[in-house]
């Protein structure tokens, strides 16, 4: 069954502006007003809750050098969104966590790790694989999750409870960053396997899909970021760039990916970008038909994760 979870946190991400807020936070309620999670009901889903994070604040003229925004809420976060997702593992249902921001897939490589770990299909219009070791402007998870979890960056944020790595770089395959993505040759080196968007316009969803569960298979999490979508149709996010993939290629790719999946997170759709609510409607769309079958391959194969 799946089960829908808010987490409903800003806290990796930098701010609009100095001294302001990003409004990712405010996803998961604009969500339920576009009905997702009536759709999701009507479709014999449950809801299960919401795990709040910590007050986001703008630290850059106090935070000290080696950490990232929000540290500790953050870490505070990640681990009570792992015993909320791990407790849903346990139980044999699949955990949709609605964002937020990125850094709430720390959250579900914990919860995931502690059981003996699985793979991860990474979609985002970002490698997010910035680190300590390619980058001296660490300091926002939400662009350096990917590579928090697979074990490269700070013991803080990469090896919670001596983990690391959340997911196994064989296992972990990432799809939709665009072709300038200044990361994505470390990325390739990396990873066992990386798309770009413009493949999965070239190629087709359902041929990107089946290469990824080949390689994160037979389980594994399912992390969607929606800026993989282009600007053009999805605006309302916290770094747009062109050369994504359009609402029926994510779809399409979505329903390729979520039956092998024993859980998904959604993230960095911001409300305060959507004024009229059109791109929380569009969402909804696309997150129900793709998702409706979440970890049913997974359940109907007696998988999952390890416990």
């Amino acid at each position: 069954m799946i089960t829908l979870l808010s987490a409903p946190s800003n806290l990796g991400l930098r701010p609009p502006e100095h001294g302001s807020v990003p409004g990712a936070a405010k996803a998961p309620e604009a969500f339920r007003e576009a009905g997702l999670f009536r759709r999701f009901g009507e479709l014999g889903a449950r809801e299960s809750g919401v795990v709040l994070s910590g007050r986001y604040v703008d630290d850059d003229d106090t935070r000290a050098a080696g950490l990232v925004r929000n540290q500790e809420a953050m870490l505070d976060h990640t681990r009570r969104l792992a015993e909320r997702l791990g407790r849903l593992l346990d139980a044999g249902e699949a955990p949709l966590a609605i964002g937020g921001d990125c850094a709430i897939l720390l959250g579900a490589g914990v919860a995931t790790a502690r059981r003996g770990g699985i793979g991860l299909v990474h979609v985002d219009g970002h490698t997010d694989f910035r680190h300590p070791g390619n980058s001296d402007e660490c300091a926002s998870v939400a662009g350096e999750a990917l590579a928090a979890a697979v074990g490269r960056h700070w013991p803080a944020i990469a090896d919670i409870e001596g983990l690391a790595p959340y997911f196994s770089a064989e296992r972990t395959a990432h799809i939709g960053h665009r072709d300038d993505d200044e990361e994505q040759e470390e990325v390739r080196a990396l990873l066992g396997r990386v798309t770009p968007a413009s493949d999965v316009v070239a190629l087709g969803a359902a041929r990107v899909a089946a290469d990824a569960v080949a390689v994160a298979g037979p389980a594994y999490w399912l992390q969607v970021d929606v800026d993989v979508l282009d600007p053009t149709v999805m605006p309302a996010v916290d770094s747009p760039d062109p050369g994504g993939i359009d609402a029926s290629e994510l779809t399409a790719l979505l329903q390729g990916l979520a039956p092998h999946a024993v859980g998904a997170s959604i993230t960095v759709f911001d409300p305060d970008l959507d004024p009229d609510g059109r791109y929380a409607l569009l969402l909804a769309d696309v997150l129900v038909d793709g998702l409706r079958d979440l970890g049913s391959r997974v359940r109907r194969d007696g998988g999952g994760v390890p416990g």
